[in-house]
């Protein structure tokens, strides 16, 4: 793992309040790693606003199409200013180009859904950071699906945080089971264990045929990583059992793989996933 780093780090934003801290978790990793920021606003399309099934006259729909263009421009200039001043503040370059060796942000402005922007830019960054879903006002839930399930990349869940820690990734947690999902979400963190000062396997069942955890320890150590391997019972969630043995065990950020079920059945049944996603204080890395 010597030498991988994270270069590019996508943010979906559309003004709804949650943007600030998911940047200020994606600003620690991008200073440790020298990383880019796209931060992408997203704004709904004129045919989107259109009353559904219903013939809108010509003056009509061109007045909300004007209204619409005059209120995406202030809203993204007052976007522009406002990631400006956040991005003083946390310790990033403005800059729409990345600069070697040199954290920075730049911004993005995207017509369309939000879920489309993040299958779209998605795709071409080494994470994605989403902020933790607010099931109580419908916030966050498609946008994560999206990111796990539409772009083929790793996503940083971001906890409900005024600040983050200055330096999460210290200590990293695996939940590991030996699944595809785990084995993707390891192989995705790469920068992220190369960072860590400790690493644990936190092993809670595996899979029958599977790699063990002394297994993914031993792949550890052919990376020249130290990673300490430690068994736990489950009686009840392995999700919750996952976040209270980080919190045991002083872990900052967990690493994981995402909805071995379905995300609709762990959604509505309840699931290890969807306990973590809905419980977590820390930085969560998933992959599906």
């Amino acid at each position: 793992m010597a030498g991988s780093k994270l270069h590019s780090i996508m943010l979906p934003v559309r003004g709804d309040g949650r943007g600030d801290n998911v940047l200020a978790h994606a600003a620690v990793l991008a200073k440790k790693f020298g990383a880019h920021v796209n931060v992408v606003h997203c704004h709904p399309k004129a045919d989107d606003m259109m009353p559904f099934g219903v013939v809108v006259p010509a003056i009509l729909r061109k007045q909300i199409e004007t209204a619409m263009a005059a209120n995406t421009g202030v809203t993204e200039d007052q976007m522009r200013e406002e990631l400006r001043t956040l991005a003083d503040g946390l310790g990033l370059t403005v800059s729409d180009l990345p600069q070697p060796g040199v954290p920075t942000a730049g911004f993005i402005s995207y017509e369309g859904k939000q879920v489309d922007a993040v299958s779209h830019f998605g795709r071409l960054a080494d994470l994605i950071c989403v902020p933790k879903p607010c099931p109580e006002q419908n916030l966050g839930q498609n946008t994560l699906k999206a990111a796990l399930f539409s772009s083929g990349r790793p996503v940083l869940l971001c906890p409900d945080q005024d600040t983050p820690p200055a330096d999460f990734g210290r200590h990293v947690a695996v939940g590991w089971n030996g699944s595809l999902e785990a084995s993707r979400a390891v192989r995705f963190s790469a920068p992220i264990f190369d960072a860590a000062e400790a690493i644990t396997i936190i092993v809670s069942g595996e899979i029958p045929h599977a790699a063990t955890g002394e297994e993914l320890q031993t792949y550890f150590a052919h990376r020249g990583k130290t990673a300490t391997v430690k068994k736990i019972d489950v009686n009840g969630s392995v999700g919750e059992a996952l976040l209270d043995t980080c919190d045991t065990i002083g872990a900052d950020m967990l690493v994981m793989g995402a909805y071995h079920e379905s995300y609709e059945r762990e959604t509505v049944f309840g699931g290890n996933s969807h306990a973590v996603v809905q419980q977590t204080t820390i930085p969560v890395v998933m992959a599906h």
